[in-house]
């Protein structure tokens, strides 16, 4: 169905993105369109179709600008042009035009924590020297110790290992050393640096003079360091760590809102925000800086009744005070596919516990991740969706060591997988041994090795399948488009195991996380069905949609 058909929402109507369904494009796997084995932009603006029929409202691109990919495009080389593997700034420009004209707006991440060492900034830093006006735009220090051997903290990266890193000066001796939250190829800036924020600030122009709808912010919570460079607490209160949640966090992003709202069009803010804290989390979306935040809790949530209601109860009241909407979503591209997790035993997510050999009943998380697309999609708020997840495909776990990327991986000396596994190329068709991702006459194998059973998960598969997971999200988003349109939302009584809630119009969800068939409300017209249903009964990892 294309936009204008059947009922698509009039996308010049704002607030679009409260309940909008925004489809994350990792463009390195979506599709390739010169053989290359990369994905590209050509490949997305070449399937714009298929996103406006799957239900999208809008696309976000994980980082599209140069980069030596140390961390799959979160180094960024240079906010104004697209990495040469992806295509050209030309074709970006025209590509945010076509997505627009089928209905599709763009979201383009921002990576303020950090830029890559191979950006010119970093570059001249190194070359300038201690003291120089360059290097405050980063965290250079002398190092601890009478011969400045010793780390300046004992600060530990996201991805393992140390945070710092000393260079060397030109005569060969030691020199200062630089932080790094993340890899040694991502410094940190210095954002007490006014270069640092007014050239931020400059770069949303960039993209939104480009027609750009909206920005992802990547790390969001982390930009900010203590001068004081002190070692982590054991419990840090609220606002006291050294470098995540500090409260000066709040200008830069009072100065961002405020470059977004002086466009005629609505330019929206979105913040990655891992924090436990709710009242800290709500604190972004003050109507002066963020206008939604990804909710990650939900997503890290085991699959039983109490926690997932838990985590939506905590959820909807942390964003009522601040009267903006939620966000859902069930993966990204830094975490294990639903498929696979929901089949463990343990079908909770935590960077921490992610290991090799853990076992998946990939049936039975298939049965899951189908309810809890429903689950999401019926909820109040916007809705992301993952590339892949629309067609359950479930996370690759046997890529060759030799062939994992991830830096999450080799930084932990090889007992973190990694997230390489969610990353494959997507499969299109049964055309070609690259499942459609690559034309016929590629002329290299995709990046990351595809399983020998892709094909038959691909598109053209499950176009043809009317219980296939693909029919079911376009139903779903289909169903969601004309029946939640408000922001109402009741709970219904219901046992222990079964989560059931109504929408506007006596719309319910029904959700049965249990282990016995639980009874389905009567009278009540079935909508939709995650998997078959017994006689007025709703089944074990089943989720359903009703007119009460």
């Amino acid at each position: 169905m294309r936009p204008g058909a059947g009922g698509r929402r009039n996308v010049t109507n704002p607030p679009w993105w409260r309940n909008a369904v925004i489809y994350q494009v990792y463009v390195r796997s979506f599709a390739d369109s010169d053989g290359d084995g990369v994905g590209d932009l050509e490949g997305v603006r070449a399937r714009l179709g298929y996103l406006a029929d799957l239900g999208a409202d809008a696309i976000w691109f994980t980082p599209w600008y140069p980069s030596p990919m140390a961390d799959g495009g979160y180094d960024v080389a240079d906010y104004r042009s697209i990495e040469p593997a992806f295509g050209t700034l030309e074709q970006a420009e025209r590509l945010i035009v076509e997505a627009s004209g089928l209905g599709l707006r763009t979201i383009v991440d921002v990576v303020p924590n950090h830029v890559s060492s191979a950006h010119p900034w970093f570059v001249e830093a190194l070359a300038a020297g201690p003291g120089s006006p360059a290097r405050q735009k980063f965290w250079f220090h002398s190092g601890k110790g009478p011969d400045g051997g010793q780390m300046p903290t004992r600060w530990v990266s996201s991805f393992s290992g140390d945070t710092w890193t000393r260079t060397v000066n030109p005569d060969g001796r030691p020199g200062e050393w630089y932080l790094h939250l993340f890899t040694p190829q991502q410094p940190d800036l210095n954002w007490s640096n006014p270069q640092v924020r007014a050239e931020h600030e400059e770069i949303l122009r960039f993209w939104f003079d480009r027609g750009v709808a909206g920005v992802r912010i990547d790390s969001a919570a982390m930009p900010v360091k203590d001068p004081a460079l002190p070692e982590v607490p054991a419990r840090p209160e609220p606002g006291a760590h050294p470098f995540i949640d500090r409260d000066e966090l709040h200008d830069i992003y009072r100065a961002w809102r405020a470059v977004a709202d002086s466009y005629p069009d609505e330019r929206i803010l979105v913040g990655e925000l891992w924090l436990e804290d709710v009242e800290r989390f709500a604190r972004y979306l003050r109507p002066d800086e963020m206008h939604t935040a990804f909710n990650f809790d939900f997503m890290a949530r085991p699959w039983e009744a109490k926690e997932l209601r838990a985590s939506i109860e905590a959820t909807l009241a942390a964003h009522a005070p601040t009267g903006a909407p939620a966000t859902w979503v069930l993966s990204n591209h830094d975490v294990t596919r639903p498929v696979t997790r929901y089949g463990r035993a343990d079908s909770s997510f935590s960077f921490a516990a992610k290991r090799f050999g853990v076992p998946s009943d990939l049936d039975r998380g298939t049965r899951r991740a189908r309810a809890a697309a429903l689950l999401v999609a019926a909820l109040p708020g916007s809705l992301y969706i993952y590339q892949g997840d629309e067609l359950g495909l479930p996370e690759v776990e046997d890529i060759p060591a030799e062939r994992r990327q991830d830096p999450m991986h080799y930084r932990s000396g090889g007992r973190d997988p990694g997230r390489d596994g969610c990353r494959v190329p997507l499969p299109w068709s049964a055309s070609n041994p690259t499942a459609g991702f690559s034309p016929d006459a590629a002329i290299a194998e995709p990046w990351l090795p595809q399983p020998a059973d892709w094909a038959a998960r691909s598109v053209e598969q499950q176009e043809n399948e009317p219980d296939s997971m693909l029919a079911l999200y376009r139903a779903a988003l289909r169903t969601r488009r004309t029946e939640l349109l408000t922001d109402d939302f009741s709970w219904l009584t219901s046992s222990a195991d079964v989560l059931a809630f109504r929408r506007p119009a006596n719309f319910v969800c029904m959700v049965n996380l249990g282990t016995e068939p639980v009874p389905l409300p009567e009278p009540a017209e079935l909508l939709l069905a995650s998997g078959p249903l017994a006689e007025g009964f709703l089944p074990p990892d089943t989720a359903a949609w009703l007119r009460h």
